[in-house]
């Protein structure tokens, strides 16, 4: 299930909410007031493999030639 951002346009208040995939994901009611909550965009975050970033020479060594990938 998805989890989404709401935002109560009255008192503010950001919550967030599992929604089922076959509901329509459209306005909940705030937690704090009762008054139905708008959802918000949010950012997508991803765990995964870090990848290293060429050094700025060129190539994975810097351009020095020292490693098997300047072969």
């Amino acid at each position: 299930m998805p989890v989404y951002e709401y935002r109560c346009p009255d008192c503010a208040s950001q919550f967030e909410k599992l929604v089922p995939l076959f509901t329509n994901g459209g306005h909940f009611p705030c937690p704090d007031c009762g008054r139905p909550a708008d959802k918000q965009f949010s950012t997508f975050a991803s765990l995964g493999i870090e990848r290293e970033t060429p050094a700025a020479g060129g190539g994975c060594c810097g351009g020095a030639g020292g490693c098997a990938c300047s072969r």
